[in-house]
């Protein structure tokens, strides 16, 4: 039997899945890292699945050698590589099974930003019966930035359902446009026209406050941000002066660089615009994801346990 502890909040996203594996103890365990570090040492476990939390010590003193940290998502910017290496741990992620949440939450984002849809359900809660011109989408231009798989089924609804201009941008030009009518590795040629930016791109040290105050001043001044990549690709208090000062249209932010949302300055809150809708990362957060995260974890510690380590999906 492989014992498996799953933080508690990815172990309630698919606790069906969890529960019923063969061959698998799956245990719900605590995330924050000196707590979970504490029940992988007293429960004798190997193996562990978390989500976007922060890892920087104590769980990889915790876990033994040919141990797995196993992310419940795609992004592992919480994993210190260095460390679990340096202590001969694995780490692997979930490549491919969010694509299609994230990519229909960005679109469902961007129409909720395009009709006021936040504010207007928000107004009648409140007995306030205010009807608001919004916009169409068909005819209109989006930039996405960040052509992966996420990016290009963006790029798919886009163009094929609402009948949008979708330009294309990333840093390596591809054989083809693909389901793009236009490709460019000028993110200022990208978004110069775009009266929508969606974020796809993963945050590294290269990328951490890619979106800063530079590139918001070249976005049109009606252009709506939409981001459910990472939250540490955006500059949340230059986002904030561009929102406020009316230098760009407006952002939907699914994805922050503390969460839960912290103002990275006191008074530069993002929760006080209107014209910023703020979710809680709920891009891979649908029924169908998350069945998938959680048997892809569970595939990628089978195999380190059969000793196949050359088929597991190592980051």
């Amino acid at each position: 039997m492989i014992k498996v502890a799953v933080t508690e909040l990815e172990y309630g996203k698919a606790s069906h899945i969890f529960k019923s594996a063969a061959g698998f103890k799956c245990f719900c365990a605590p995330a924050p890292e000196a707590e979970l570090a504490a029940f992988v040492k007293t429960n004798h476990i190997s193996y562990v699945i978390v989500g976007i939390d922060k890892y920087l010590g104590p769980l990889y003193d915790a876990l033994p050698r040919n141990g797995v940290i196993a992310r419940f998502g795609v992004g592992h910017d919480g994993i210190d590589k260095t460390l679990a290496t340096a202590a001969g741990i694995y780490c692997t992620n979930t490549p491919g099974v969010l694509d299609n949440s994230v990519a229909e939450c960005a679109m469902g984002l961007l129409l909720t930003a395009a009709r006021h849809l936040a504010v207007c359900a928000a107004d009648n809660k409140n007995s306030c019966w205010k009807n608001r011109v919004g916009m169409e989408l068909a005819g209109k231009t989006l930039a996405v930035i960040g052509c992966g798989n996420i990016g290009r089924k963006v790029a798919r609804i886009a163009k094929s359902g609402f009948g949008m201009n979708v330009i294309g941008s990333d840093i390596i030009t591809p054989a083809d446009n693909g389901p793009f009518d236009a490709f460019t590795c000028d993110f200022t040629e990208a978004v110069k026209n775009a009266d929508f930016v969606s974020l796809h791109i993963p945050e590294t040290a290269a990328t951490r406050d890619f979106i800063n105050s530079r590139r918001l001043a070249m976005l049109k001044n009606t252009a709506c941000l939409i981001n459910t990549a990472r939250g540490g690709i955006l500059d949340e208090n230059a986002l904030h002066d561009a929102v406020k000062n009316g230098k760009i249209g407006g952002a939907v932010l699914d994805v922050f660089k503390t969460e839960p949302y912290f103002p990275q300055s006191s008074d530069k809150d993002l929760r006080l615009l209107e014209k910023v809708i703020m979710t809680p990362h709920l891009g891979s957060s649908t029924l169908e994801a998350c069945e998938r995260m959680a048997r892809a974890a569970l595939d990628n510690i089978k195999l380190c346990a059969e000793g196949k380590i050359e088929n597991m999906n190592i980051v």
